[in-house]
C-alpha cells in the first residue's frame, strides 16, 4: 500500500478509506467484522463513519459495531485512523442535532464512548450548519483537541465558500483548520471541480471522494439490474440517475467490456488519479467488493481511456475562468 499525506498534516493515510455505511444494516455483525479485517490486511488503514449511521435500526450502531471490533484487540484501535461525524440528528430533542458547541461536544462524546476509543483522528462535520458561526464550532473543535479527544477537524458536503470561511477563521484563532473535505464526487456527479476541489488545492485540504460508483451504478448496474442482482443500484441516487443518464452508462459498460476492466474499477481508479484527490471512500457490502477496490489501486487508465471518458461524461460547464 502506497501511503498519502491528509492534506497539509504529517498523517498519512490509506488512499482507500473504508466507509462503513452498510455496517450493521446491509451487511451482518460478522460479515463487517471480517471486511474490516481484510481491510486491514490489505494495507487499509483509514476507516471512515458517522455517529448516526445505522439509523435504519438505531442511530449509532455502526459505531458500536466498530468498537465492539477494537475491543477484539490485535492492535486493532492502533493501525486505524478513525474519522467521524457529528451534525446529522440524533434524537427529536432540538438541541441532538447541528454544529452548537453544545452539541459537538456532547456528540463527541457519545461517539468515543460507542467506538470505545479515546480520541478520534479525524472529526468531521457532516455538514455545514448555517445556524452555527465559525467561532463557535472553532471553541468547540479548540477545547476537544486540547482535551485529547479528537486529533485534527473535517468537513463533508462543505461548499467551496464554506470550505474557505472555516479555514479563514480558523486561520485567525491560530488552529490547523479543516484537513479533509469528503464530497460526493464520481463520473456522474463532477460538480466538485468547479470551485470546491480547486478551494481544497488552495488550502492543502485532504479532498475524499464518497459514492465512487454513484449508488452502484457505476459498477455494471445496468447489467446487475437486467440479471435481477441489483441490490443498491435499485434505489436511492442510483435509480434517480438511470432515469437521466442511462445512455452514458450504457456506454461506459460498453467502454469497460471493451477494455476487459470490471466497471467499478475503472470508475475508483479514475478518481484516484484526478487532480486534488486524496482518497476515495468505498463503502464494500462484500469481499469481492473490496478486493474490487484494492484492483482499482493498480489499475492506471491510459490516456486514451481517459479521453473517452471525459467523452462520456463530461466536466461540468462553468462561466468561471478558473474552474476546470
Amino acid at each position: 500500500m502506497d501511503y498519502v499525506r491528509l492534506g497539509r498534516t504529517a498523517l498519512r493515510v490509506s488512499p482507500m478509506c473504508l466507509g462503513t455505511l452498510n455496517w450493521g444494516v446491509r451487511t451482518t455483525v460478522d460479515e463487517s467484522y471480517a471486511l474490516m479485517d481484510a481491510a486491514l490486511e490489505h494495507g487499509i488503514n483509514f476507516f471512515d463513519t458517522a455517529n448516526h449511521y445505522g439509523w435504519q435500526v438505531h442511530r449509532g450502531l455502526t459505531e458500536e459495531i466498530i468498537g465492539d471490533w477494537f475491543a477484539q484487540g490485535g492492535g486493532r484501535r492502533e493501525k486505524v485512523v478513525l474519522g467521524s461525524k457529528v451534525c446529522n440528528s440524533m434524537s427529536d430533542w432540538p438541541n441532538d442535532r447541528g454544529l452548537s458547541m453544545r452539541h459537538i461536544i456532547a456528540a463527541c462524546e457519545d461517539s468515543l464512548r460507542r467506538l470505545r476509543t479515546d480520541y478520534i483522528d479525524v472529526y468531521q462535520m457532516h455538514h455545514a450548519d448555517p445556524t452555527a458561526s465559525w467561532e463557535e464550532v472553532w471553541q468547540a473543535m479548540e477545547l476537544l483537541t486540547q482535551q485529547g479527544k479528537i486529533r485534527y477537524v473535517g468537513s463533508s458536503n462543505f461548499t467551496g465558500w464554506s470550505l474557505v470561511a472555516g479555514q479563514e477563521k480558523a486561520r485567525l484563532r491560530n488552529h490547523l483548520g479543516l484537513v479533509s473535505e469528503q464530497c460526493l464526487y464520481n463520473l456522474l456527479s463532477r460538480q466538485p471541480e468547479l470551485e470546491l476541489i480547486p478551494a481544497a488545492q488552495a488550502y492543502d485540504t485532504a479532498v475524499l471522494a464518497c459514492s465512487p460508483l454513484h449508488g452502484g451504478l457505476l459498477g455494471g448496474g445496468l447489467r446487475k439490474l437486467a440479471d435481477g442482482t441489483a441490490v443498491k443500484t435499485a434505489q436511492g441516487r442510483a435509480m434517480v440517475a438511470i432515469e437521466t443518464r442511462r445512455p452514458e452508462v450504457e456506454a461506459y459498460e460498453d467502454l469497460c467490456a471493451g477494455l476487459g476492466v470490471d466497471p467499478a474499477e475503472l470508475a475508483q481508479a479514475w478518481l484516484l488519479q484526478r487532480p486534488g484527490v486524496t482518497g476515495v471512500v468505498i463503502g464494500p457490502r462484500t469481499m469481492a467488493h473490496l478486493d474490487s477496490a484494492i484492483h482499482a489501486l493498480k489499475l492506471e487508465p491510459d490516456s486514451a481511456t481517459l479521453t473517452e471518458l471525459d467523452r462520456l461524461f463530461p466536466p461540468p460547464v462553468s462561466q468561471i475562468p478558473q474552474a476546470w
